[in-house]
């Protein structure tokens, strides 16, 4: 069965890269006018809640200065009360397929053991494959996170499954732990950051043997307290510093093939049904990552032909952790001049270091748009931005809230990323083009991520409600570009997360943060990298209740051994939440595994909290547990408000009906399932979206239900908005 998907991988993914998996109508571009489409410039950042934006109100004492982005709000508008989800992939998910996570079965960020089935389908519409009805080239550069490499047919190959022309970037999206070992130069937990640091600091050097993996060696040296380390100069230009070393005989220890974080990634790039996995000690890998990402999509907008509309999704990976030091002219706004001697394990230090990281990112953002004629810069070096200059809409979105531990006052830092607080989910929305009545305003009208995907086919001339042939959670945001009066279109709005699909029932391992459990970090080094304990399989942290090396299955697992052993048991987050608010009132429904000490068991247990909040400034009212109304007896007003929300989420909940067999989603169990069940089956044989018993085997078991059920016409789903 192995080398048969060995066999059929390549062959599968191009045949359907080539295939027409849309029938699409009622598609015409430029909104139906005859006009030519604009080109869209679509930014994401990770991890950036609005919590971090000035430009919203918000930023607390010390925000990250985004001049760049901070110009295009001025000139476009700022969607004040946008959601996300709480995690990478189903935000995502969210703006490319325009449906919420219950009906993509993303809840959580995908990592390497989540099958085919928690990852965006290769029979889905995205957002790259309905603008290429109408002419669009699509270019996608950064992170992916949305399928693959693993437990996927396509493997790195999967943007092209999904509908993009070119992707230039990082497959599987996390950045890869930091290199203590600094390339090999010492042993490891010596370098915090991955760099040999200044001179003062332990290891540290102010020169040193710039080594590259061509076997080319020059002198690095930092000459004032104004430049970059050494070590980080080296870093830079794709080499491994020797520090106080000259340039001879190549160390042998030097090892060229080991990632590091935001400077040596596993870099992937695609053409058509051309994949390229680069090798790290290929040059092109080497740097940092933000400006790798930005040089790409520069490139690729520079050598698109006239006439013809383009769509270049620049998917930074910053400010994801691993935290780690930017070059020093990427930050000209800080003036950290010590920043390399900031330790990458601290959190008061990881605090700068995402300011800085979000910085680097805005000025990457700016050079975009100067070397590809979107702006220009003025004699002051400010950028200057005419929406009506280019036929050009920029999109500025962040995937979920921020990491805890870089949360902004008066947000809740425990509240944060991978939950559906408003800490989690809140996140910044901006756009920017010819299309803007009234620019520099703020909508503060309900706005889901779905909605982006709507706006793409909006500009594009397309109506997704027709043409998708699937049931979609988006609602429309042309609107409120066009007209500053509009009233809102959102009812609800909604967010959700949860466990992604492994094999057997598997889920993520328990990761200790602080005093708090959770299971969202897909890997130890995850975990780690967020500076926590891992108390799954592999666990190597001596606070660890040790267990023969097995490791434990949950959260609830990890206090049961706490408790056994005399120790504080730790408080632990929710397993699954959902969330579900009208303009004024929010529901939180949580599932957590609970530990219960008298009977020495786990159950689950699920409840709901009821919040009023808003989005004043600079303090909303804020989901925090001691204003949950539920506290005490509610009005008789309350209760109806309550009883509605809970009623509508109940029915959102249970808008996806089940419908066994039909691996394309299209809506009926036929012989197209069949067909392409059995080309799944024969060629690769493995996790697929046609795998219904989830055991990472698509076989004849399979085949054998898509039979049974045969002729079934599945129940439709349906939106509440």
């Amino acid at each position: 069965m192995r080398m048969a998907a060995r066999k059929g991988r390549t062959a599968w993914w191009r045949w359907l890269a080539a295939c027409a998996v849309l029938a699409l109508t009622s598609c015409s571009g430029g909104g139906g006018r005859g006009e030519r489409p604009p080109n869209i410039l679509f930014v994401i950042m990770d991890d950036v809640g609005i919590d971090q934006m000035a430009a919203f109100g918000y930023g607390g004492p010390v925000p990250p200065s985004v001049p760049n982005m901070d110009a295009v709000a001025a000139a476009g508008v700022r969607f004040r009360n946008t959601w996300s989800m709480p995690e990478c992939s189903p935000g995502r998910a969210a703006f490319f397929v325009g449906r919420f996570p219950h009906r993509t079965n993303i809840y959580q960020a995908i990592g390497p053991n989540d099958l085919a089935q928690s990852q965006v389908s290769p029979y889905d519409a995205t957002v790259p494959k309905l603008l290429k009805q109408v002419g669009y080239e699509n270019g996608m550069f950064g992170k992916f996170h949305l399928a693959g490499p693993d437990h996927n047919q396509a493997g790195n190959g999967t943007p092209s499954v999904l509908g993009w022309d070119h992707f230039t970037g990082w497959i599987a999206g996390v950045p890869a732990s930091i290199d203590t070992t600094a390339g090999g130069i010492a042993p490891a937990r010596t370098y915090s950051c991955g760099f040999v640091p200044p001179a003062g600091q332990p290891g540290g050097a102010d020169t040193g043997a710039c080594w590259r993996a061509d076997g080319s060696c020059s002198i690095m040296t930092r000459a004032r307290p104004s430049e970059d380390a050494a070590g980080l100069q080296c870093l830079q230009a794709g080499g491994i510093l020797v520090p106080n070393q000259a340039c001879g005989v190549r160390p042998a220890t030097l090892d060229f093939r080991r990632e590091n974080a935001y400077y040596v990634s596993p870099l992937v790039v695609v053409n058509g049904t051309s994949v390229e996995p680069v090798p790290l000690d290929d040059p092109r890998g080497r740097g940092y990552r933000t400006k790798i990402e930005a040089d790409a999509a520069i490139a690729w907008i520079k050598a698109r032909a006239p006439g013809r509309p383009w769509m270049a999704t620049v998917s930074f990976s910053a400010a994801h952790t691993p935290l780690q030091q930017p070059p020093m002219g990427l930050v000209p706004h800080s003036g950290h001049a010590d920043k390399d001697a900031l330790d990458c394990n601290g959190v008061l230090a990881g605090r700068v270091l995402q300011n800085q990281m979000t910085e680097a990112m805005d000025t990457e953002f700016g050079r975009i748009l100067v070397e590809t004629g979107i702006a220009r810069r003025g004699a002051d070096g400010a950028l200057q931005y005419d929406p009506k200059a280019t036929n050009t809409v920029i999109v500025i979105v962040g995937d979920n809230g921020s990491m805890g531990f870089t949360v902004k006052p008066p947000f809740n830092a425990q509240l944060a990323k991978g939950t559906t607080y408003q800490t989690g989910i809140w996140d910044p929305l901006i756009v920017a083009g010819p299309q803007v009545a009234q620019p520099g305003r703020a909508v503060e009208h309900m706005v889901n991520m779905v909605d982006v995907f709507q706006l793409f086919g909006e500009l594009a001339g397309i109506d997704v409600h027709r043409t998708v042939p699937r049931s979609l959670d988006s609602v429309a945001l042309l609107p409120y570009l066009t007209r500053a009066d509009q009233p809102g279109l959102r009812t609800i709005n909604f967010a959700q997360s949860g466990f992604n699909t492994q094999a057997n029932g598997g889920r993520n391992g328990p990761c200790v943060i602080n005093t708090a459990c959770t299971q969202i970090p897909m890997t130890k080094s995850v975990c780690e990298d967020n500076a926590g304990v891992w108390w799954g399989s592999g666990y190597t942290d001596p606070s660890v209740v040790p267990n023969g090396g097995t490791g434990y299955a949950g959260c609830c697992q990890v206090n049961q051994a706490l408790h056994r052993s005399g120790q504080a048991m730790v408080s632990t987050l929710p397993e699954i939440s959902s969330a579900l608010r009208n303009e004024r009132y929010k529901i939180v429904r949580n599932t957590t595994q609970t530990y219960d000490t008298a009977a020495d068991s786990c159950s689950a247990v699920t409840t709901n909290e009821f919040y009023e909040i808003d989005q004043a400034t600079p303090t909303p009212l804020l989901d925090n547990p001691d204003r949950n109304l539920l506290l005490a007896p509610l009005s008789v007003e309350l209760q109806r408000v309550y009883g509605e929300l809970t009623a509508k989420l109940d029915d959102l909940l249970a808008s996806e009906p089940a419908c066994p067999g039909d691996g394309n989603r299209d809506g009926s169990v036929d012989d197209q399932d069949l067909v392409n069940w059995r080309q799944i089956a024969d060629q690769w044989g493995l996790s697929s979206v046609y795998d219904f018993f989830a055991d990472a085997r698509t076989d004849a078991a399979d085949g054998q239900l898509i039979r049974q059920n045969a002729g079934t016409a599945c129940p439709r789903s349906h939106g509440v908005y």
